[in-house]
């Protein structure tokens, strides 16, 4: 089965990474997108026409109800990355909000066990 991806959308890319400037964290293309590491554990990103942000479960129900458009990310049909939620445009529109959004995003990753590297031979 081929998985074929659209291109993520080159704004909201740029937009993310301004966000992210003031935080400690690792740049790394995912499936030609940018995602956004600490600890070799990946907490934010951009795929298609989204951003997605790692949170634990009390953050996830808390952003669930407070923006009713964020919905758990879905990089392919069926196959929900069950830490991660799409933050919907009215959220990263907010500047201050989505701020507060990442610093969690970022802390529950930070609060990870960091991932060993993998050997490439």
């Amino acid at each position: 089965m081929e998985m074929k991806w659209k291109k993520s959308s080159p704004e909201l890319g740029k937009l993310l990474d301004s966000a992210l400037l003031r935080f400690t964290c690792d740049k790394r293309p995912m499936f030609g997108s940018p995602v956004f590491w600490i600890n070799r554990n990946m907490f934010a990103g951009v795929h298609e026409d989204n951003i997605f942000i790692r949170l634990s479960e009390s953050d996830r129900t808390e952003i669930m109800k407070k923006f009713p458009d964020a919905k758990p990310f879905e990089p392919l049909k069926g196959r929900i990355m069950k830490e991660y939620i799409v933050v919907p445009k009215n959220l990263y529109e907010d500047t201050t909000a989505f701020n507060e959004w990442l610093k969690r995003a970022h802390a529950f990753a930070a609060s990870l066990p960091a991932k060993p590297k993998k050997n490439r031979s």
